[in-house]
This record gives structure tokens, sequence and C-alpha cells, in this order.
């Protein structure tokens, strides 16, 4: 494992002396307030770093301290440093690890650092919209930081069917032979029918749905703004926080298949 992902920058000092493996795990699952790393490639890796590191990139929620913390180790960190951490999550085949369930009702939950913890065992309060996900065993997710122990994602009723709508055909219709065209473009045209990424396209079937809908968010609100972002700026411009929960809820419900579309053709 390289020094990057257990200490940290060589440079770093303070709030920038940390491997990546302190937040986002040495397996690089991640958590839901922070990336999953995992199997993506090392040119979208690179990037991100490198547009954290030239102010392309950053929270449009100035509640969310640790996206400012991330901000600050890219900026600490060489071009060597990012290529040795881009190389290791690579190298990492992703695996789900999140459960995602449809529901009225939620446990009632407090924040704990970054992270949504369930409060109650019981599902006592409306969903109201929300996603809401929590680790399936608090004292091994949180106290432990197993890397091994999951979490689960609340989502309303019906959120996965929309999403699939949207993923798929990016809700287009056929009205009297005339094909209308929906909302927004498919993901799957360029994340790939397996949604496991084409090219530098990053993969995003089975990860945080949390995660997923705050970058769509970020993008929106003008918080990410390297130049890949430009495409998906215009993809998402005409959804709505309702769309935004199906389409991560559905993405994050699909289990990435065994040999990813993406390995079959570099294979080939």
């Amino acid at each position: 494992m390289p020094p990057i992902i257990k200490t940290g920058p060589a440079a770093g000092t303070g709030n920038t002396s940390r491997g990546c493996g302190s937040c986002h795990l040495p397996n690089g699952k991640g958590r839901p307030e922070n990336a999953p790393p995992a199997g993506l490639p090392v040119a979208y890796f690179m990037r991100q770093l490198q547009d954290f590191r030239n102010g392309l990139r950053r929270s449009a929620d100035p509640r969310k301290p640790n996206t400012v913390t991330m901000i600050e180790l890219a900026k600490a960190m060489t071009d060597e440093e990012m290529k040795l951490s881009a190389d290791y999550f690579a190298a990492i085949k992703w695996t789900p690890w999140i459960r995602v369930v449809e529901s009225d009702m939620v446990p009632k939950t407090q924040i704990v650092g970054n992270l949504f913890l369930a409060a109650t065992h019981e599902p006592v309060e409306p969903i109201n919209g929300r996603i809401i996900e929590v680790p399936e065993d608090m004292e091994q997710a949180e106290t432990l930081r197993n890397p091994r122990s999951g979490f689960v994602a609340y989502v309303p009723p019906g959120s996965i069917e929309k999403g699939r709508d949207l993923v798929t055909t990016g809700g287009m219709r056929i009205v009297g032979n005339q094909i209308v065209q929906g909302k927004t473009t498919p993901c799957v045209t360029c994340h790939g029918l397996d949604l496991m990424g084409v090219a530098d396209v990053p993969p995003i079937a089975g990860r945080s749905p949390s995660y997923i809908a705050r970058q769509m968010w970020d993008i929106q609100q003008g918080a990410r703004n390297g130049s890949a972002v430009q495409l998906m700026k215009q993809a998402i411009a005409n959804l709505d926080g309702e769309d935004l929960v199906a389409i991560a809820s559905y993405v994050s419900s699909r289990v990435p298949p065994r040999t990813p579309a993406r390995e079959t053709r570099a294979s080939n």
C-alpha cells in the first residue's frame, strides 16, 4: 500500500496529514459522506484531484467540511502521489455493499461528523422524498471503521422504477407514433448499458445514492466545473430534486456484473 494511502501527502501537515484510506477506506469503498474511488479509471481519478487542486470542484453545501479537507489534501499532493493513489484504487474491483430499500417510513437519524446514523431502530418518521443512508451496523461502521460492514439506503417508494426510466430512456415517450424526447439524456449513453463506465467515464452501478445525488446537485449548482463536467451539466439541467433521487436510487440498486463490459472490451 503506497504511503499516500496510509499516511497522506509527504508535504501534509495538520489536516492534510491523513492518508486516502482514512476516509475512503483501504478498499476504496468510501462512505456516504465521501467518494467511493475503488475501480475508477485512472484518468478520471486524476482529473478529479486536479479539479480540487485548481478550484474547479467544491461542494454546493457550505455545511460540508470534508470537501474543504479534500481540496487542501489535493493541493498538498504531488503529481506522483496523485498517480500512485489513482493506480492503487483503480486496481481494486468494485463490489456492492449498499442495500437499497424503498420505504414510506425511515429511522430517525442524527448527523455525527459527516455521517447519518440511525437514532432509532424502528422506522418512525416519513421519508418525505429523501435518501436516508445509514450503516447496517453502527458500531462496525463508525466506531470500528470496518471496511466490510455496509450500508442500507432508504429511498421513496416508486423511485427505483422512475429512475430506471430516466436512466435507460431519459424519460422518452412515443405518442401517436411520434417520439417525444424526455427531460434528460439516458445515463447509459455515456456510462454504458451496465452503468460500469466507458473509457474514462466513471462506473456508477451499485455506488452510494447519497454521493450520486449530491454530485448531480453540485453540478447543477455550478460547484463542479471541470472540462468533462460540461456534458453532465447539459444532461441534468432540467431535472428536479425528485428526479435526482430517482436516478440515484436506481443506479445504486444495480448490482455490478461479474465482468463489466469495460473489461470485456479491453480484453477483445
